[in-house]
């Protein structure tokens, strides 16, 4: 089966009806710039979602005409995507802002940086569109996520895999080019939470990245053995990504403390839930949210809670 048309099918499956009136009531927040709202995360795992924060990517037609001329599009064109809290009918969620374009460029090989592609390599829905033109736009965008994560991953990976190995070790590479909240074996358990998923995505999406392999139950093996040399040049290039991922992510923390209220609490929120810490934000770290993040750092890294 074609990849875009899987694609379709996942992003059309039915979600909590609160999610879906939440995802219409973001649109409605940016009028005729919302294109499409897409659902993503550990939520999507989830039956009971209260509680808990959802996920959301608001698509938007251009920055200038969700936010007008001011800061707030100038810092989503310059570091993508811009993210803020969102409630609605007893759900709580965060949104991050990208234009098509952007969501298309991001969403492929054509960037180095995992943030997008690497989540839209796994599930998500597509719970709110504004006409046939967005839901096509989407299901095109996110069929590249993917292809992107598993040509990426190619260097790093043996000639023969299960497909276990293939997936996990891919998003195990992509937890490592971000400071991330996450316990050991969170790639492993994203893969075995939806086997069946990632068995039917495998063919295709190795057919889209140009990497052609013989599949025999969950083994894999690949048709073409890359040099020395290529590996090298495939590792090289994920040191690269491992650093400029985690110099990014401080980035947008700190651009963050300008655009999403009470930020430094949802880093704390994240990181106690995903690594099991137990971190306490201070008065003076509200009050210099900047500061207050940067300062979590070395202990949170030290201690392991981020990587």
């Amino acid at each position: 089966m074609a990849l875009e048309t899987l694609v379709a099918a996942e992003l059309a499956e039915s979600v909590d009806p609160r999610v879906t009136a939440m995802a219409t009531a973001l649109a409605a927040r940016y009028g005729r710039a919302s294109r499409s709202v897409l659902f993503y995360g550990s939520c999507l795992r989830e039956a009971n979602l209260d509680g808990l924060m959802l996920d959301f990517y608001l698509i938007v037609s251009d920055y200038a005409e969700a936010f007008g001329k001011g800061w707030l599009a100038f810092a989503n064109r310059l570091i993508p995507p811009n993210v803020f809290p969102f409630e609605h009918d007893g759900l709580i969620a965060k949104y991050a802002v990208l234009s098509e374009a952007d969501f298309t460029r991001l969403a492929s090989s054509s960037t180095r940086n995992v943030s997008v592609w690497a989540r839209f390599a796994q599930p998500s829905r597509l719970v709110w569109a504004a006409d046939d033109g967005a839901r096509a736009h989407g299901v095109a965008a996110i069929a590249g996520a993917a292809p992107a994560l598993l040509a990426a991953a190619r260097p790093m990976l043996a000639d023969t895999v299960t497909l276990d190995e293939l997936w996990g070790q891919a998003f195990n590479l992509t937890y490592a080019a971000e400071l991330r909240a996450e316990r050991k074996g969170r790639a492993t358990s994203v893969v075995a939470a939806d086997p069946v998923r990632y068995r039917c995505f495998t063919a295709p999406a190795l057919a889209a990245a140009g990497l052609p392999a013989t599949i025999t139950g969950d083994r894999i093996a690949f048709e073409e053995a890359l040099t020395a040399a290529e590996r090298r040049a495939g590792a090289a290039l994920w040191v690269r990504r491992r650093r400029e991922g985690k110099a990014l992510t401080i980035v947008r923390l700190a651009k963050a403390s300008t655009t999403y209220a009470g930020g430094i609490d949802y880093l704390a929120w994240k990181i106690n839930r995903h690594a099991g810490a137990a971190i306490e934000i201070r008065p003076w770290q509200r009050r210099w949210p900047i500061l207050g993040a940067i300062s979590l750092l070395p202990r949170l890294i030290l201690r392991g809670a981020v990587r």
